[in-house]
């Protein structure tokens, strides 16, 4: 019969050659375990329910000083002889129960690791990399954008230094709370987005509301995949909007506009200049292919995927605006951007840089490059085209054509169209001293 252990027996126990095991007469089931390298262990020997003999390791002795550890005994713990004693009694209990607490405490370690490499997959970098691939570039028009504000790269999908997600780049996403979220978007308003430059001097809400909306609209797609439980954006303050503009040009500033845009290289001037004239966004000129212009180089098409609303739009180009189309280099065959200084690989870059320069040239109050496109829809109603005339030649869903009325009023004004600009741009080449020539109809440009 085997004997009871003590705590100076366990201790006194040498190491042979062979692994032992010394059963605890004291507690039926626990084992003593002496390895050949003298590391010593607990293991419980008992029945499972369906009677089948089983081995539980509980854990390493803890003999030091005699001393009992200040935490309970758990499985996988250091374990004196009275902590082992405990804990097997514990275990014995489960065991009556019909229960296998060596099961048990395996599907536990398999949750804890599963649990672990959850939250490695599961860190605010990859949430973001994945929101952008799956969710953003199929189903949303600006996931450029979304993608930087999170801190990634739309190219490649690499963080961007010291961008958001490079910030929180092992960071589960289930520990981001509101706090967390509110300590951003108000870091983006007062002094940008992280790891982006500052587009403006000064608090930038609209910037804030966009990291708000983007942080939003990705943790609700988390949720819907079950990748988190709760959206924590839900009750964060979104930042105040800001009063609608009304900056128009004069003529006197559109002049000195002109000028600006004349010292300016082709392919930066010529986009600038088509801003005022059409009307159209800054997105939709800067990102003019060779493929989107008719054969005679009259009338411009932009498809509904380039639009701000989704609606194609057919834009008739003035003789002044095939002037300035026909002043541009040609670069390639029809995907080719118009309008590049990388040979229409890729549309011209640098905005912000230009407008300083432009800015520099002018000297005028604060102003922006979308405040041309309200510039042309004022200066067309006052030389007298129709409110609705104007919002269809810029593509603008409102007034006459907002809501149900929008539905049933399908209309393209196509001729009216090409009078308004083609009065528009006349009004412009009178303001800025052009010369007024009739354009012959061009063939579409091929190298």
């Amino acid at each position: 019969m085997a004997k009871a252990l003590t705590a100076a027996a366990v201790k006194n126990h040498r190491p042979g050659k062979k692994r032992r095991e010394i059963p605890d007469g004291g507690c039926p089931g626990l084992h003593l375990v002496v390895q050949p390298s003298g590391a010593k262990s607990w293991a419980l020997r008992y029945r499972r329910p369906d009677k089948r003999t089983a081995k539980l390791v509980l854990g390493s002795v803890f003999e030091r000083d005699g001393r009992e550890p200040d935490t309970a005994p758990v499985i996988g713990g250091h374990l004196t002889l009275a902590a082992a004693h405990r804990l097997v009694a514990e275990l014995r209990h489960q065991i009556a129960q019909g229960r296998d607490p060596g099961a048990i405490h395996m599907a536990e370690r398999e949750r804890r690791r599963a649990a672990t490499l959850d939250r490695a997959a599961n860190t605010f970098s990859t949430a973001a990399r994945d929101f952008i691939e799956q969710y953003a570039r199929k189903q949303t028009r600006r996931w450029e954008e979304q993608a930087r504000l999170l801190g990634v790269r739309p190219e490649d999908l690499t963080l961007i230094p010291k961008g958001l997600a490079d910030r929180w780049n092992r960071r589960p996403v289930a520990e981001i709370d509101g706090h967390d979220i509110y300590g951003v978007v108000d870091e983006t308003r007062r002094s940008g987005a992280p790891g982006l430059a500052r587009r403006s001097e000064g608090l930038t809400e609209a910037r804030a509301r966009a990291m708000l909306s983007c942080l939003s609209r990705m943790f609700g797609w988390l949720v819907q995949h079950r990748r988190v439980n709760l959206n924590p954006c839900t009750g964060v303050h979104r930042p105040d909007t800001p009063k609608a503009r009304d900056r128009v040009l004069t003529d006197s500033e559109i002049k000195k506009f002109w000028s600006a845009a004349d010292v300016e290289r082709v392919e930066f001037g010529a986009p600038l200049k088509l801003l005022l004239l059409t009307g159209c966004r800054l997105n939709e000129v800067a990102g003019m292919t060779w493929g989107e212009l008719s054969d005679d180089c009259m009338t411009w098409n932009i498809p509904g995927a380039r639009t701000k609303n989704g609606r194609p739009h057919l834009v008739p180009l003035a003789p002044l605006a095939q002037e300035i189309l026909e002043s541009v280099t040609d670069t390639a065959a029809e995907q080719s951007y118009i309008f590049s200084t990388t040979d229409g690989i890729s549309p011209v870059s640098g905005w912000s840089k230009l407008k300083r320069r432009v800015d520099q040239r002018m000297k005028i109050p604060h102003w922006r490059l979308h405040d041309l496109r309200r510039t042309a829809a004022t200066g067309m109603a006052e030389i007298g085209i129709a409110p609705h005339i104007v919002e269809a030649a810029l593509n603008h869903v409102s007034g006459a054509k907002a809501g149900v009325a929008g539905i049933y009023n399908r209309a393209q004004y196509a001729a009216e169209k090409k009078a308004a600009l083609a009065r528009w741009a006349q009004h412009v080449s009178g303001i800025v001293g052009t010369t007024n020539t009739n354009v012959v109809p061009l063939e579409k440009k091929r190298r």
